[in-house]
């Protein structure tokens, strides 16, 4: 049987790992997440945190995707619905929906909205896939688990430099 570990445990252990692999140590790993029935993968180097998709505010004017500003521990976040963003369907704002804080690397305060969490993962188990050249180049990158499935690996970077993600007006 699996061994039950608790949230605030798991959290614990995950910010450990972030927080390594920022500093440039330990093996790479990557974070799963699900947006919008897709699976997508992280470098947990890109990723800054992982919070409750708490409440936000919504901002005016401002593209279908764009969920508005959340205010995390003091700094403000501007918030994007990541599957609506892909043109996938709108994310629930439920007990599994979550902001992952990503940009701090690069001085951006920018989080994505997704679905759920799917936990950490070794590249050692995934094997390339061909690029979907249709995808702009922040998620051309695919890569296939050892059960077949197919992830999607963001290029946090890439997305930051996205001029249609950073234009969030109308």
């Amino acid at each position: 049987m699996a061994r039950k570990t608790s949230l605030r445990d798991f959290q614990e252990y995950l910010a450990t790992r972030l927080s390594q692999a920022a500093k440039g140590k330990g093996a790479a790993s990557w974070l799963g997440v699900e947006a919008g029935g897709e699976a997508w993968l992280v470098d947990l180097s890109d990723g800054g945190e992982i919070v409750q998709a708490s409440q936000m505010t919504p901002v005016p004017l401002t593209r279908p995707w764009f969920v508005g500003i959340a205010n995390i521990r003091g700094n403000l976040y501007a918030v994007s619905d990541f599957s609506t963003f892909c043109g996938g369907p709108t994310i629930a704002h439920n007990a599994n929906a979550r902001l992952l804080l990503i940009g701090s690397r690069y001085g951006t305060n920018a989080a994505l909205l997704v679905s759920r969490m799917l936990g950490l993962k070794k590249p050692e188990d995934f094997s390339p896939e061909t690029p979907d050249t249709v995808m702009p180049p922040w998620g051309q990158q695919r890569f296939a688990d050892t059960h077949g499935k197919i992830w999607r690996k963001l290029s946090v970077r890439e997305l930051l430099a996205d001029q249609d993600f950073m234009n969030i007006g109308v």
